[in-house]
């Protein structure tokens, strides 16, 4: 196989949901039918951040989107920055950019839209594609019991805290990968060490609370106890994500960690002690270890 024979997905791809798992598994398809590599496109930001002030927030990191894109059998990647220059590209002028950079093949969902002002759509694509003795495949819309799978939906579960109905949709938990950052270390003099995480901007912030979660480290998996908030029973101060990590010794201060999401536990509580919130993080420590068993 050469790098320069590549069949490339269409989208943003934000979340790798359900949906975008079809597009995928045809790109894979349609790549091994022609004996080609797999590749996709997706943006460093909503591009609808440049027509309009309501910039909904993301699923997915630019990170996580590349992770999930490569675990579907994607193998190369090109992420566009959402710039004016790269937006108002004529539709028919990017799929030549991406021809000459290796593109041998196109698949894209029935509602996607490219180019400038959103010009170029499925039909132009497929048009595109006869005129260029292409393959092409277009991915009818995707549900999921009777359900639209859509971002947008999968956004407002997250904001609810609904992670299991999010993951129906998704396929997989929703994921979040951050670098373990300095906090004041409250946890550790419980004895509950966290790895305190950043939400960065721009992405979905879950229902305040508590969760039962995964952490990836490396190669290892470990059940924990994650909590997303402000922690008012310590006075915290900006929106953090703390996972107690179960099972795990050792200090990750500055390692990437992948947290996945599984189930809410409860809303996030200020307690009048702290030997009260250590006796309930010791409770949801035993419903997680429940869960996953």
């Amino acid at each position: 196989m050469k790098n320069e024979n590549q069949i490339f997905a269409l989208g943003f791809f934000d979340g790798v949901h359900l949906g975008h798992q079809a597009l995928l598994r045809r790109c894979c398809a349609l790549a091994a039918r022609q004996g080609c590599e797999t590749a996709a496109i997706t943006f460093d930001d909503h591009p609808m951040r440049l027509f309009s002030d309501r910039n909904p927030p993301l699923i997915t990191t630019v990170h996580d989107r590349q992770l999930l894109l490569r675990h579907y059998g994607i193998q190369t990647i090109r992420c566009f920055p959402v710039t004016e220059e790269v937006m108002s590209t004529p539709w028919e002028a990017f799929l030549e950019q991406l021809c000459r950079q290796g593109a041998a093949g196109f698949v894209c969902g029935d509602d996607f839209r490219f180019g400038h002002r959103g010009e170029g759509d499925a039909e132009r694509l497929q048009q595109y594609c006869t005129r260029h003795d292409l393959p092409c495949a277009v991915i009818p819309e995707q549900t999921h019991s009777g359900i639209r799978i859509s971002s947008t939906q999968i956004r407002a579960l997250i904001e609810d805290g609904r992670m299991e109905s999010a993951a129906s949709l998704l396929g997989h938990p929703h994921i979040l990968t951050g670098t373990v950052h300095h906090g004041r270390q409250l946890g550790r003099k419980l004895g509950i060490p966290t790895a305190n995480l950043w939400i960065p901007a721009g992405i979905v912030v879950p229902k305040f609370g508590v969760y039962a979660c995964r952490v990836v480290i490396g190669e290892q998996t470990y059940p924990a106890v994650a909590n997303v908030g402000v922690r008012p029973t310590v006075s915290g101060s900006g929106i953090t994500v703390e996972p107690w990590i179960l099972d795990f010794q050792g200090d990750l201060y500055g390692e990437e960690i992948r947290l996945e999401f599984y189930r809410f536990l409860r809303p996030e509580m200020k307690f009048d002690a702290l030997s009260e919130l250590q006796a309930q993080i010791h409770r949801d420590a035993e419903q997680v270890r429940c869960y996953f068993q």
